[in-house]
């Protein structure tokens, strides 16, 4: 818990809370499940795409949260601004969760050394059927062996002294933006270029991924346009395809893995500073999926706008 995330929420969102221990563990899967249910059960509805653009919303400054933790943080606390654990507050930024105040329930890793084989760790390893006794527990590697709940708690509940600015815009201007962008596509092995009008042969799309053959690279192509704004936004957008799309062949499932792509795009043109406003989710595109279905995409969403977000990042 050692970074301050921002979030904005809106005040129509409802709460929940997770108060009893012993049950909070199960009553934070079935908040995710029921949220999830709800956005299928309603897919046809506005109502339904205006809870995904709040989820978006969050995670567009919780990028490298997980989309269950963001979809809780989003159930708990509507009004949440800057989230951290309790300890990060006092270490890091010399404030104090106020006396009385409640958490904010996220699921954090438990990280152990664990099985080469079963990958359980020791004690678990102990009561399973796993045979694996090549090198003994205390020579295991450390890996992922599940989650906890964890308390965290937004900036209104706490005191202290004032947050510094926090800068989480990308470098100032979309044409910067732009240029960066075609900076980190060798990063994300891809290729990409812009066209200029007069030799764009692609009809009315603004942009394109493509592949030329199973080894080759994505490459993705733009048509150039004086909004720089709009021009990142379908770089970001081509972008997406190509890190989403590898290997999906089946006409269906690319259209609406179509709307996967402008939400990662949404996300991460609002972190950038774009104001991508204008985006619009049509949901009824995954009519007839069920729950594991969009469960699995909101999880693609999530990853990969923060590989995104974080090749940007690492690119500054």
């Amino acid at each position: 818990m050692g970074r301050v995330v921002v979030t904005v929420m809106t005040a129509s969102s409802s709460s929940v809370s997770f108060d009893e221990t012993d049950t909070r563990p199960d009553e934070m899967h079935s908040t995710i499940e029921q949220w999830i249910d709800d956005l299928v059960a309603n897919i046809d509805d506005a109502q339904a795409s205006a809870e995904f653009q709040e989820w978006l919303d969050v995670q567009r400054r919780f990028h490298d949260y997980s989309y269950r933790n963001t979809l809780l943080i989003k159930r708990q606390c509507p009004a949440a601004s800057r989230v951290a654990g309790y300890r990060t507050w006092q270490e890091e930024f010399d404030r104090h969760v106020k006396e009385g105040e409640q958490a904010i329930w996220i699921w954090a890793p438990i990280i152990a050394t664990q099985c080469p084989e079963c990958e359980h760790s020791p004690s678990y390893h102990d009561d399973s059927d796993c045979t694996y006794d090549e090198t003994p527990p205390e020579d295991w590697d450390e890996g992922l062996v599940g989650f906890n709940p964890a308390p965290v708690f937004d900036v209104s509940q706490t005191e202290g002294e004032p947050l510094p600015e926090l800068d989480t815009a990308a470098t100032g201007d979309a044409g910067e933006l732009v240029g960066r962008l075609l900076d980190v596509a060798g990063d994300l092995d891809v290729t990409a270029s812009i066209i200029p009008d007069d030799a764009w042969t692609h009809g009315a799309a603004n942009g394109v991924c493509e592949r030329v053959s199973v080894d080759a690279e994505p490459v993705v192509a733009v048509r150039a346009r004086e909004n720089d704004a709009d021009l990142a936004r379908t770089l970001i957008h081509e972008y997406a395809h190509a890190l989403l799309h590898d290997g999906v062949t089946e006409r269906v499932e690319r259209s609406k893995r179509e709307v996967e792509a402008e939400a990662v795009a949404y996300i991460v043109g609002r972190y950038c500073g774009l104001d991508t406003s204008r985006s619009a989710f049509y949901l009824a595109a995954w009519a007839g999926d069920d729950s594991a279905v969009v469960r699995d995409r909101l999880d693609r969403i999530s990853r990969t706008a923060e590989q995104l977000i974080e090749t940007l990042e690492d690119d500054t």
